[in-house]
């Protein structure tokens, strides 16, 4: 009981009273459960770098997608696959474990080997395209069937992976959920590119990749949406920007807390 007594305020002063729960969605993206560590508050919040990343990263990358001014191609922004995504991505990560901020830290983990893992792919000094051609002929590679339908499926398992993701953001707040259900959607949507680029269907690929990409500019709208919100919480701007609470359509599920709270009934 004494243990109890004492651990009861540092979890209350981290979870329920320093911060509203509508703050506290905003600061942390993260579903309402008990944090491993009281001693969270006293790092930054790392959660914004890794946004900050994911949004520059994924606005070049979709606006490419799409063709816009012209352009065509990765290779010349292959720092967004390198550095600007995965780096501040990998920063956050780390941080955010030591924060015990458990749904952050996989979801930055998650863009950030996707960015490192898809910019392989954009790199021609690899080589990767000339094993899929007879005459070690890149350009034949890159259109090869079994190249692209190899890139489909790594999609199409991506998307299955976000949608997983997207489950777990419905009981946050609406713009994350959106974020995650427009990048599932956009990953599935690319998968078909590829797997039409397989096919010889050029066309169709070019205007499932522009399909693509739009819900991709969508992902990063949202994304810099949110880390405003989350930036002007933190630099204690005095308007509040609505994210949509979803977590007061679920039941509480924090266990631990509701016991500590039963036995200083008791008390």
């Amino acid at each position: 009981m004494d243990r109890i007594e004492k651990e009861t305020p540092l979890t209350h002063t981290t979870t329920n009273i320093s911060l509203s729960p509508e703050l506290f969605e905003k600061l942390y993206l993260n579903p309402k459960v008990p944090h491993a560590a009281d001693y969270a508050n006293k790092f930054a919040n790392a959660t914004p770098l890794g946004f900050l990343g994911f949004v520059i990263s994924t606005f070049t990358f979709s606006m490419v997608m799409m063709g816009w001014g012209g352009a065509s191609g990765l290779p010349a922004v292959a720092g967004i696959f390198f550095f600007t995504g995965p780096v501040l991505l990998l920063l956050s990560t780390i941080f955010l474990w030591i924060q015990a901020q458990f749904f952050p830290m996989m979801v930055c983990g998650l863009f950030c080997v996707f960015w490192l893992s898809f910019g392989l792919l954009q790199l021609p000094t690899l080589g990767l395209a000339t094993a899929y051609s007879a005459t070690g002929n890149a350009t034949e590679g890159m259109v090869s069937k079994e190249m692209n339908a190899v890139i489909a499926l790594y999609l199409l398992v991506w998307g299955f992976a976000l949608g997983t993701f997207w489950i777990f953001t419905i009981r946050i707040n609406a713009v994350f959920a959106g974020i995650f259900g427009f990048v599932t959607m956009g990953a599935w949507v690319l998968s078909g590119a590829y797997w039409k680029v397989s096919t010889g269907k050029f066309q169709e690929a070019q205007r499932l990749q522009k399909a693509g990409g739009a819900l991709l500019f969508i992902v990063a709208v949202l994304g810099w949406y949110m880390l405003f919100v989350i930036m002007a919480a933190e630099m204690r701007w005095t308007v509040s920007l609505p994210v949509g609470d979803l977590s007061r359509f679920w039941k509480r599920t924090d266990v631990e807390l509701a016991a500590m709270e039963h036995s200083e009934k008791k008390d």
